[in-house]
């Protein structure tokens, strides 16, 4: 009886197992036919100097040392990691506020909660055409506000200047992307109980302690999660620079993403631009790991 028991439920887990392999079939398939073949396919390309046409040279890891001595890629990379740290520094700075303020309670506070989410859920290449035109040297209402209040006396070309571009570029990322790091906040703020409020303003914490030593810590797991996907979302950000300023005025606003699509589509060296999209994947990593170092839990 034992036996016929012990093999009943062997048979059951073996269904059980069986099943769960079937469940999760096609997101498996899914994964390997959008991210590991065509991740597999451009290590492959990297490997040849070619234009997908009819020329397959293979120069083995020729781009990959060509780029540690490419001042070109050197200047796209550090300008990108210029470009992520103020964006995210924008993004928690604005999105912490904001979420601070739409968890008190008041009247209209869910309104407020969906006009404030209202730029995540534009397309980026609508906010980049929307600002473009804001921004407008000749008829954007950007200068005509700040002339017409004094700021100015002259209208400025925003995104015609080297000086401007890339300020403005940054302004306009922060603005789209801050409620996606404020939804996550403010989520981690509401689970927050208020019983650790009490017993730290008992124990005789002002607010900026209660900030330092309930908020924070407890809401350390979401802010190394959100800080790990916004940093590595914004460093291969593409569509919006390229709407706006297509890495212009010269190169003040070539993020390493739009030198990598120039060096394959525009001047067809798909196994260089291929190499490149390889080394800003394990940039990419690299950031994700030592922020899991960095801010790992005790």
């Amino acid at each position: 009886m034992a036996n016929l028991q012990s093999r009943m439920e062997k048979y059951k887990n073996k269904r059980y197992e069986k099943d769960g392999y079937l469940f999760i079939f096609p997101i498996v398939f899914m994964l390997a036919t959008l991210i590991i073949y065509p991740m597999c396919y451009g290590v492959y390309l990297s490997l040849f100097n070619t234009n997908l046409v009819n020329k397959w040279k293979f120069v083995g890891f020729k781009y990959y040392i060509e780029a540690f001595t490419n001042p070109d890629f050197y200047s796209s990379v550090l300008l990108t990691f210029k470009f992520m740290i103020l964006v995210v520094i924008g993004h928690f700075v604005v999105g912490f506020i904001l979420a601070t303020l739409l968890n008190r309670e008041f009247k209209g506070r869910t309104i407020m909660r969906v006009i404030f989410m209202l730029p995540w859920f534009f397309p980026e290449v609508v906010v980049a055409l929307l600002f473009t035109w804001i921004m407008n040297p000749m008829y954007g209402v950007l200068n005509d506000i700040l002339i017409n209040i004094g700021v100015i006396s002259s209208n400025i070309s925003w995104l015609g200047t080297k000086e401007l571009a890339f300020p403005a570029i940054v302004f306009v990322c922060i603005w789209k992307g801050y409620p996606l790091v404020m939804t996550m906040i403010l989520a981690g703020l509401q689970s927050i109980s208020k019983d650790l409020y009490e017993a730290a303003e008992i124990d005789g914490a002002g607010r900026w302690k209660q900030f330092l030593y309930v908020t924070v810590p407890s809401l350390k797991p979401i802010l190394t999660t959100v800080v790990i996907l916004d940093s590595v979302w914004w460093f291969k950000q593409y569509t919006q620079v390229f709407t706006m300023t297509a890495g212009g005025p010269g190169k003040a606003t070539t993020l390493i993403s739009l030198g990598i699509y120039k060096t394959a589509f525009t001047d067809l060296r798909f196994g260089k631009g291929a190499a490149w999209g390889i080394l800003v994947f394990f940039i990419c990593y690299l950031i994700s790991l030592v922020y899991k170092v960095v801010l790992k839990d005790e």
